[in-house]
């Protein structure tokens, strides 16, 4: 992307999505880190970001006291330290614009900054004084713009218990800061300055309530804060030329700062997750937008639960179609070859069949109740029926062309009446011994190749019995042996028919069980791989809390320590029972998948039976035919 665009438009007070941005990032299949920047208007957030992006411009930065940016503006650039990602830039509008007076619509920006991003950025001017914390009052709502599960109870959300878990990382930039980082005469970092500013009073009166409210919820709702604070870039007077400034131009201190800045981002910020730890792509980004956009434009507040199903639900069947078109592709060598025999083909479904498996399930999450991979199970299924009709008809159609044409000397001889002298039933013979050996000898036939002999000569027999009893050379002793080796050649024929069909079936039955057990094993890994991921999810979460546990402890809150401690309890049971819930919920389904596959197995076996059982028949017919020749 050459330069920013606008990817949510703000105008009077409505948020929209722009169609242009959206079909950006469902181009966009890498997976992307996203930066998103907030803060008061007029404080440089747009150089930040132009910083991240290793560009001198792009984001307006503006020299006035209006603000510039509307809505939110994206711009997408090559992750510079991680292959084969892209760094998402989010630019804000200002919040606390006059000219918009609007506390609502800057808290529904804030809140999708925190929604969309993995590294929040809040950007401020001075000093992390009362009055900044208190500035960033959209903290204090954040429980009432966004939900995380659609089934939690309030109380539960109002307490922030579960953000933390699903929230971005917290940076907060302090920009023209003027004062030495000391407290009581010794120097301090940045974070621990930050730490400090976010300290809670003791007491229960309402000033000391609401001064620790914005400062509990960035407690509550942030895995990890950082702090950076940013001398002023240049003399008041150039401010207005900030962009066109060159680098050397500004002052060394704010340079440091502004790359260690870009080099922590770079290197810390993680890859966008949503819940059940999934990373994200470009494309399931855009998705993630569209569903929150449009769930505020409806008045609704969004679910982080209900927009990742949303989202799992378009991406899953993305997955279904991508995975069907890899299998359509790798099949399409096989089928410029049409007829092939079983093996051939057989062998090129199975490869195929694996690598659309495959590609599914790297791609797919939240199957629930794995629809998904059935639906995608059920498509191959049906393309494979279409295939092996396909190859049929190809079959058969070669075959009977063959045969017309190695038989068209004797359909000759038939109108010419070269038969139907004396001893015209052994010449017909050899012709017709010699059309037979002629096609067996043809290679490639597939898989058709006897039952269509058989069919053909079937056909001939009428006329070849036709020709026997009017060959006058023949006594009719002779006849009646000749005769009885021509129905036994027909039941050889129709036993071959048999074989051809035996090994038919199978390889089918033989493909079903080794596709069975690939699916099978393939469900279980997708089910280990994400109970870890709930696990890894869990274990983060429970570190934080008994982090905090230990914070509050370490500055005498005892009752808020004693209530984390319940919380942490809480967790625990609650981790607990979802697992074993969704424990049992997966090996009910393992168990059906292994029903079906059973009961599938079973027919099969009966219609393998059933024509094991005709061909001991014929078997048995051949056999009675040479005791009676012998």
């Amino acid at each position: 992307m050459d330069s920013p665009m606008c990817l949510i438009n703000n105008t009077d007070g409505e948020l929209c999505v722009e169609p242009e941005a959206i079909d950006y990032l469902m181009g966009l299949k890498q997976k992307v880190v996203v930066v998103a920047v907030v803060g008061l208007y007029r404080t440089g957030k747009s150089y930040l970001m132009n910083k991240l992006a290793q560009k001198r411009s792009g984001f307006a930065l503006g020299a006035t006291i209006q603000s510039k940016t509307k809505g939110i503006w994206m711009w997408c650039v090559p992750h510079p330290e991680k292959t084969d990602h892209t760094l998402v830039l989010l630019v804000t509008e200002g919040l606390g614009d006059v000219e918009k007076g609007d506390s609502k619509n800057d808290a529904w920006i804030f809140s999708l900054a925190i929604l969309l991003s993995s590294t929040l950025v809040y950007n401020s001017q001075g000093t992390i004084n009362n009055d900044a914390v208190e500035k960033l009052q959209y903290v204090n709502e954040l429980t009432e713009m966004i939900k995380v599960k659609s089934s939690t109870d309030d109380e539960e959300e109002g307490e922030g218990t579960q953000f933390k878990q699903f929230f971005p990382n917290f940076v907060w930039t302090v920009r023209d800061f003027t004062l030495q980082l000391e407290i009581d005469g010794r120097e301090i970092t940045p974070d621990r300055y930050l730490e400090n500013s976010l300290q809670l009073k003791t007491g229960t009166s309402k000033k000391i309530n609401d001064y620790n409210l914005p400062r509990e919820c960035i407690w509550n709702f942030f895995p990890s804060r950082k702090c950076f604070v940013f001398p002023s870039p240049t003399t008041p007077d150039n401010m207005h030329r900030l962009d066109s400034m060159d680098e050397a131009e500004l002052s060394e201190s704010f340079r440091e700062v502004a790359d260690t800045f870009c080099r922590f981002i770079f290197q810390e910020s993680g890859m966008k997750t949503v819940i059940g730890g999934h990373t994200l792509t470009g494309e399931m980004l855009g998705h993630l937008v569209t569903t929150y956009v449009e769930t505020i434009a409806k008045g609704n507040v969004p679910c982080l639960e209900n927009a990742v199903l949303s989202m799992a639900k378009t991406e899953n069947q993305s997955a279904v179609d991508e995975g069907l078109a890899l299998y359509q592709k790798g099949m399409e060598d096989v089928k410029a070859l049409f007829p092939v025999d079983i093996n051939q083909l057989s062998e090129n479904q199975l490869r195929s069949e694996s690598q659309a498996t495959e590609a599914f399930m790297k791609r797919s999450f939240k199957d629930e109740n794995e629809e998904f991979l059935k639906a995608l199970a059920e498509a191959i299924g049906n393309h494979n029926v279409n295939l092996f009709k396909q190859n049929k008809d190809a079959s058969e159609k070669k075959c009977k062309a063959l045969l017309e044409n190695l038989s068209a000397q004797m359909d000759q001889g038939m109108k010419e009446g070269t038969y139907t002298t004396p001893g015209g039933y052994g010449l017909y013979c050899n012709h017709h011994d010699n059309i037979v050996a002629q096609y067996r000898a043809e290679p490639n036939k597939g898989v058709r190749a006897e039952e269509v002999l058989e069919q053909f000569l079937k056909g001939k027999s009428a006329e070849s019995n036709s020709i026997l009893q009017a060959d006058k050379k023949l006594t009719e002793n002779e006849k009646e042996i000749k005769a009885e080796k021509m129905k036994t050649a027909e039941l050889e024929q129709e036993k071959a028919t048999f074989k051809e069909k035996q090994a038919e079936m199978e390889r089918t039955i033989e493909n079903n069980h080794i596709s069975q057990e690939k699916y099978l094993k393939e469900m279980e890994e997708k089910m280990e791989e994400e109970r870890k991921q709930q696990q890894q999810e869990f274990n983060r979460t429970l570190d934080r809390r008994m982090q905090e546990q230990k914070d509050l402890l370490e500055k005498s809150h005892k009752v808020k320590a004693d209530l984390m401690r319940q919380q942490i309890s809480e967790i625990k049971k609650r981790d607990e029972l979802e697992r074993n819930t969704k424990t049992q919920s997966q090996k009910a389904l393992l168990e059906l998948f292994k029903q079906q596959a059973e009961e599938q197995n079973k027919q099969m076996e009966m219609l393998m039976g059933e024509l094991n059982n005709r061909s001991q028949v014929v078997e048995r017919s051949v056999f009675q035919r040479y005791c009676i020749l012998l």
